[in-house]
């Protein structure tokens, strides 16, 4: 029974690991940009919230459905104003120009918010479970992973069953083309990085409930981002699920042996799948 409760929060740590990947995910699949900030980007959205919940006073799901517009449009205005100038054949540009952003977006949150640990305080609920036949789960937990699927869900439906899906994948495989069809590549790219900024916020939320967090840990983030990603397959949103499945399983299994393992346990199956499967179990485009 303790193994089964061990693999059941590890599936559902699986689940804040996708939400960490699906933007990164989004953003690599149509424009094959690497945003080395995108870590640093769950936790400026995580002070954002925690900002709203200070001065506000309200509680932090209404401080996410304000945060998010705000996050979609830094997204928007960063690929349209810095971003999109990175774009073409060469992956230098973007590494370095967001690794840049990475580094500016740490030290503001410094001068900000200090280098103090923070948290985002929702009440009762933080504490709160709910059993699921003989195992016990922590209600926080639970919602992250349906937040995870519903979230991975919507953007699947999003892709392929409206027209903003369409002009998506037509910039993702050929863009000129798609310019020549009437679509701007560059308003394209940008919203599809504004979106990948709504779902940040929603990552940011349960970062910040459910652990401390600082300006400083942006780039752990972004590594169990990247790994969800490569372990899923690129292109594949289901797949980012998946690749962060493995990787929180993983760790709470290595946890579970020796506390010292778990961030390694991650790591190891992260490689392990490479080894096995070097496109991921679900490589794909979004075609």
């Amino acid at each position: 029974m303790i193994w089964v409760d061990t693999i059941v929060q590890g599936v559902l740590l699986g689940g804040l690991y996708a939400l960490f990947a699906a933007g990164l995910s989004l953003v690599f699949g149509i424009m094959r940009l690497v945003n080395l900030a995108h870590g640093d980007l769950i936790v400026l959205a995580a002070y954002l919230i925690l900002f709203v919940v200070t001065v506000l006073g309200v509680h932090p799901l209404v401080a996410v459905l304000l945060a998010a517009p705000m996050m979609f449009a830094i997204g928007w205005g960063l690929q349209r104003l810095i971003l999109t100038r990175t774009l073409g054949d060469d992956i230098l540009p973007p590494l370095l120009v967001t690794f840049g952003l990475s580094i500016v977006i740490q030290n503001a949150l410094l001068e900000g918010f200090t280098a103090d640990s923070q948290r985002i305080p929702m009440g009762a609920i933080e504490t709160a479970s709910v059993a699921l036949g003989p195992v016990s789960v922590g209600l926080i937990p639970l919602l992250t992973f349906a937040s995870a699927v519903l979230v991975i869900f919507a953007l699947n439906q999003l892709f392929y069953r409206t027209s903003l899906g369409r002009a998506f994948r037509a910039v993702s495989d050929d863009p000129t083309t798609a310019q020549l069809m009437g679509i701007r590549p560059a308003s394209v790219f940008a919203t599809a990085t504004g979106i990948a900024m709504v779902v940040v916020t929603i990552a940011a939320l349960y970062l910040g409930v459910r652990s401390n967090f600082d300006p400083t840990i942006g780039p752990a983030r972004l590594i169990y981002a990247f790994e969800a990603v490569i372990i899923g397959g690129l292109g594949s949103l289901w797949g980012t699920l998946a690749g962060g499945i493995i990787i929180g399983v993983a760790q709470t299994l290595g946890g579970s042996i020796n506390p010292e393992w778990q961030i390694l346990s991650g790591h190891i199956a992260f490689l392990v799948v490479l080894l096995i499967w070097p496109r991921g179990l679900f490589p794909r485009a979004f075609d």
